[in-house]
């Protein structure tokens, strides 16, 4: 009886412990999903605050700006817990502009020493199927969102 009663304790401890770690990945999943799509949503007013900042600083951009998702492809090691969401404006030429689809950040870090990030504007939201650069374009801001 007392066997039955470990057995069923340590089950219900690892049912709970993967309850647990599987309701952290649907958080991590909705803030994803639930940024993404305020990007999507809401990028023109975050452009047209960015645009505004800007120009009351007297650092306008004269080209077409517009905001993106910024997806993250690290190579080698990344730093554990610095994981962000987030969002980029882009500017250029408004043809070029408006095939942006995403910013892709690619990380790498080299022995130890240098932690590199450069954001490249791409016109797929799936960079890590084939990234394909939009020439031209340049990341102008970028908005973080820590998770």
């Amino acid at each position: 009886m007392r066997r039955v009663r470990l057995a069923a304790a340590a089950a219900l401890l690892v049912v709970a412990l993967a309850t647990a770690a599987y309701g952290q990945d649907v958080l991590q999943l909705v803030k994803v999903f639930g940024v993404g799509y305020a990007v999507r949503t809401f990028g023109p007013q975050i452009n047209d605050f960015i645009n505004s900042m800007l120009l009351s600083r007297d650092a306008a951009t004269r080209q077409t700006t517009k905001v993106v998702p910024i997806l993250s492809v690290s190579i080698g090691l990344s730093a554990p817990g610095s994981a962000t969401i987030g969002a980029a404006q882009v500017a250029g030429p408004r043809a070029a502009v408006q095939k942006v689809e995403a910013v892709a950040a690619l990380d790498a870090n080299y022995q130890g020493v240098f932690q590199i990030r450069a954001l490249i504007p791409v016109d797929s939201l799936e960079p890590w199927k084939g990234l394909r650069r939009v020439v031209g374009v340049g990341v102008s801001a970028i908005i973080d969102l820590k998770i």
